[in-house]
């Protein structure tokens, strides 16, 4: 089986929920999936070895963390890479979005952005992992951070990287 970028995006969201039990269902409608594709992903991920899916009690259904850190860190950037596109409208991300903005003096340049026609920023647009990314990170804070790290290290420049490493393994530890 070979991981897919929505099984990260999957991954991500289980640990902005932190230890709240969940369905597949309840994880499908706020990641705008369908249950068959987040249960595809989880199986995936446990072959992958980067969650423990034990179906008898919900709370074991936990990613592992250390083993996640490690792929986002080291391996994401290659097995899903991304540059700048063209000038849309969207939702910004990487060093353009919390945590890193605050941590990163903006240039003048345009920022990088998920395409949302409802975006209120003009930017470069970069694919993010998973389609669904955009409307899904518009209800959870904590998953739009962790999302816009993984972009920094996709796209990112040496020290944004290297910020974006420090505030993930924060999080992920």
């Amino acid at each position: 089986m070979i991981l897919k970028p929505q099984d990260v995006v999957i991954l991500l969201k289980l640990i902005s929920l932190k230890s709240q039990a969940w369905t597949y269902a309840e994880l499908a409608n706020v990641l705008f999936m369908s249950a068959s594709e987040v249960h595809g992903g989880l199986k995936r991920a446990a072959h992958a070895k980067l969650i423990h899916l034990n179906t008898a009690h919900p709370l074991y259904k936990k990613p592992i963390r250390k083993a996640l850190l490690e792929f986002l860190v080291h391996g994401v950037k290659y097995a899903y890479p991304s540059e700048l596109g063209k000038i849309t409208r969207g939702i910004p991300t990487a060093y353009a979005a919390p945590p890193l903005q605050q941590l990163i003096v903006q240039n003048k340049e345009y920022p990088p952005v998920w395409f949302d026609a409802e975006g209120d920023i003009q930017g470069y647009e970069v694919s993010p992992l998973y389609k669904s990314v955009p409307p899904a990170v518009k209800l959870d804070k904590g998953f739009y951070e962790l999302l816009a790290l993984i972009d920094a290290i996709r796209i990112g420049r040496a020290r944004e990287k290297q910020l974006a490493i420090q505030e993930l393994t924060k999080r992920l530890t």
